[in-house]
């Protein structure tokens, strides 16, 4: 349905007044949920931990009855201590000694991690532990071991002994026996240390006295080796003589880039031309020019007095002619000359460059070199420091081990004497008892939620709209001892013998019992009252009914299929009933059996089922034939399943039922098809897709999910219009709603108690 119809239909409830369960939800988006399939909000952890509240209190008095039984029977165990201020091993003046040697001590100097490892190690308990053995023999090491502790007290010089058993006196005689022993060993270990220590330091002396005339000789070697006396001095003469030398380069770099330039212009005519014209006036090729200047010149002059052909210009035509050739033999060796030379600088001055780039980069390799040959100087200077320091202070520590020997020596002191407390350490009973409490229920609690993982049914009807995304139509609560009567007598009439007499404010119908009245008609819902109206139960079924009535506000729901995933849901119980209440307000109501293989109306109404449905499909039986009337509600029609036939699918199939059903449809306010299950069977799909809609039972708290989005995506399939769900058999309380107007609900609450339990109507049945 749209959201359009969804809101017209929540109008429509409103102005009829019709109290609706929260849970009942008649489209998916009346209520928007912002949560994720696989989400777990807090309401939905307290309905686990309600739902599970049995079994998680049931596995934690289990837990805690286990506990509790084995903190009472357990053996009690004592455990007494004592302390003990342990010294290094020289007293605070062995300082010098433990840095000489290395060791890495605690900063007292004691390393204390080894040392309670040696007051524990067998070697050092054998010698002891026979005081003790000797009035309890049983006691090995390794038993001995296991109750004994030993820790340092925070950051502090004194060691914790601490000791457990069962018997007090063995405690006491352990705690007292190891005290003495460890006092003594502590007095004849410290003087073991010192002969010790001053043995290594007599070792030791010699080894570093030929160390430090080692690192003497090395140190004098390598300065006579490489003349280096001070490196301050030899780098700044290496700077100098560098910077000298690049200065020389570049000054050779600039005269040769000249020459070569030079040398370039003279292989051209006009760099050729440009030197003949700077050459000397008295040079050959000077003279030969001004000679020819001199002879063109009187050509020139007689030419203008003469002819061509005078004798005295002929002349001159012949001493030019022969002046021009030693003119071009001259240029050329002048040329060359000029070339020559520029070369020869070339060549001098690429070799001079060369030999200037050699110097530098000798001196600057002297110049690295330096740094390494400083840092040897300087490590061979500190390990000679170093071994020199080492020596005096072996000499130094030699001469104040040789004056502790001789002292008397301390052994170490008893800070807390051997002590047992008269509460024993286990068990602890109270602190137990509590831990135990938290524990088992936080256990029983993950179990719990472990079976909630474990179980795939749905438990929460909400959260089973969300899945599935379809309507929650309504909530049918879980029913004992069910049981169906058509008797509607009044108990005088009957111990009368008189027939019954319908009160005009009670509906006669066949409802579910649970105890007989005293007093009233008919049997009741509830503790001792029928009505109409009056129980969770039919308070359901009203709901049910509302909202499909209400689901379209444009077009009535005139019929419909009921049916579920697997059989034993409740369907065929539910399609009864909610044909009883369709009937009570006066709705002409069809129910019809087409459940062909297992039928289910005709044993719940104990009615006959000679003839039905399959007789009308299969023979010229009228459906008005075979139909059958309750004793009490005569707007309520009934057709049962009939004979059972071979092919159940080729009946609900064939035409002839497609055009019954359509002539039902007419007849009657409301068709109810009470079909098979959904899943193996595809005869509610069938039957579906001829009404306006299906309506699928889930049973809650019981059927697999899986299985039912199996028998929604069938229906999907099929193109089969899903009007919603119902979750029957419900076990969570709903009753809020209820309860509200009907105050004598479930025995009674209020003014109305004694009415109901009278079975005579009260003001609330207005």
């Amino acid at each position: 349905m749209n959201s359009t119809n969804e809101s017209k239909s929540l109008t429509t409830r409103e102005k009829e007044n019709i109290i609706l369960q929260p849970e009942v939800i008649s489209s998916g988006n009346l209520i928007s949920l912002q949560t994720t399939e696989d989400d777990i909000d807090i309401k939905e952890i307290m309905s686990i931990l309600k739902r599970r509240s049995l079994s998680i209190l049931a596995i934690a008095s289990m837990i805690m009855a286990g506990g509790s039984y084995y903190l009472f029977t357990a053996e009690k165990i004592y455990q007494g201590s004592f302390e003990i201020l342990v010294e290094p091993v020289s007293g605070e003046k062995n300082n010098l000694l433990t840095a000489t040697l290395g060791t890495q001590l605690d900063q007292s100097g004691l390393d204390y991690d080894s040392q309670i490892k040696i007051l524990k190690s067998p070697e050092l308990l054998n010698q002891g532990l026979p005081n003790i053995q000797s009035q309890y023999p049983e006691l090995t090491y390794d038993l001995f071991i296991k109750n004994l502790a030993i820790q340092r007290s925070a950051e502090t010089k004194v060691l914790e002994i601490t000791y457990k058993s069962p018997d007090r006196a063995e405690i006491d005689l352990v705690l007292n026996t190891l005290s003495k022993f460890y006092l003594k060993y502590s007095l004849e270990k410290r003087k073991t240390k010192l002969n010790q220590g001053l043995r290594f330091i007599d070792e030791q002396l010699p080894r570093t006295g030929a160390t430090v005339d080692q690192l003497q000789r090395e140190l004098q070697v390598f300065r006579q080796r490489y003349k280096f006396v001070n490196p301050e001095d030899q780098s700044g003469k290496l700077v100098e003589q560098i910077q000298s030398l690049e200065t020389q380069r570049i000054s050779i770099e600039q005269r040769l880039a000249v020459a070569r330039t030079s040398y370039a212009t003279l292989l051209t005519a006009e760099g050729q031309q440009a030197v003949l014209n700077q050459s000397q006036n008295q040079s050959p090729y000077s003279i030969l020019i001004v000679q020819l200047t001199q002879i063109e010149s009187q050509l020139s002059g007689e030419l203008a007095r003469f002819q061509g052909d005078n004798p005295y210009i002929t002349t001159l035509e012949e001493k030019r002619q022969n002046l021009l050739p030693l003119i071009e033999k001259e240029k050329e060796r002048f040329i060359g000359l000029k070339i020559a030379e520029v070369a020869n600088t070339i060549l001098l001055l690429e070799s001079e460059n060369r030999e200037t780039i050699r110097a530098q980069e000798q001196s600057k390799a002297r110049f690295d070199l330096l740094p390494r040959l400083a840092r040897q100087n300087t490590d061979l200077q500190r390990k000679l420091q170093l071994a020199s320091e080492s020596l005096n202070r072996f000499l130094e520590a030699r001469e104040k081990l040789a004056i502790e020997v001789a002292q008397t020596e301390i052994p170490w002191e008893l800070v807390q004497a051997p002590i047992t407390p008269e509460l024993p350490v286990f068990p602890k009973i109270y602190e137990s008892l509590l831990i135990g409490l938290i524990g088992s229920l936080s256990i029983s609690v993950a179990i719990a939620f472990l079976l909630e993982k474990l179980d795939n049914s749905y438990h929460d009807a909400i959260n089973m709209q969300e899945r599935t995304k379809l309507p929650l139509l309504g909530t049918v609560p879980r029913m004992k001892n069910v049981g169906i009567s058509y008797q509607y007598r009044h108990d005088s009439d009957q111990s009368q013998n008189k027939p019954a007499k319908a009160n005009p404010l009670e509906i006669p119908l066949p409802f579910f019992s649970r105890k007989k009245k005293k007093k009233g008609y008919g049997y009741g819902y509830g503790y001792g009252y029928g009505y109409y109206g009056e129980g969770h139960f039919w308070q359901s079924l009203q709901v049910l009914y509302a909202n499909i009535q209400l689901l379209n506000s444009d077009e009535v729901v005139k019929s419909l299929v009921i049916t579920s995933a697997l059989k034993g849901e409740g369907k065929s119980t539910l399609a009864l009933h909610l044909a009883q209440m369709a009937a009570s307000v006066g709705r002409r109501v069809l129910l019809v059996d087409t459940d062909l293989r297992l039928p289910q109306v005709h044993k719940r109404l104990n009615l006959p089922n000679l003839v039905g449905l399959s007789n009308v499909i299969t023979s010229n039986l009228t459906p008005d034939e075979v139909m059958q009337k309750l004793p009490d509600l005569d707007t309520l029609s009934i057709i049962t399943s009939g004979t059972q036939p071979p092919d159940p699918m080729r009946l609900i199939s064939s035409d002839k039922m497609k055009q019954m059903m359509a002539y039902l449809r007419e007849e009657f306010d409301l068709v109810i098809y009470d079909t098979p299950p959904v899943m193996g069977i595809v005869d509610s799909r069938l039957v579906a897709s001829q009404t306006d809609g299906l309506i699928l039972v889930v049973k809650m708290h019981g059927t697999d999910r899986s299985i039912i989005k199996q028998a929604q995506d069938a229906l999907t399939q099929s193109s089969i219009n899903v009007l919603g769900i119902v979750a029957n058999q419900y076990n969570k309380s709903i009753h809020q709603y209820h309860d509200y107007y009907y105050g004598y609900s479930y025995g009674g609450r209020g003014k109305d108690k004694e009415a109901a339990e009278e079975g005579i109507n009260s003001p609330s049945q207005s």
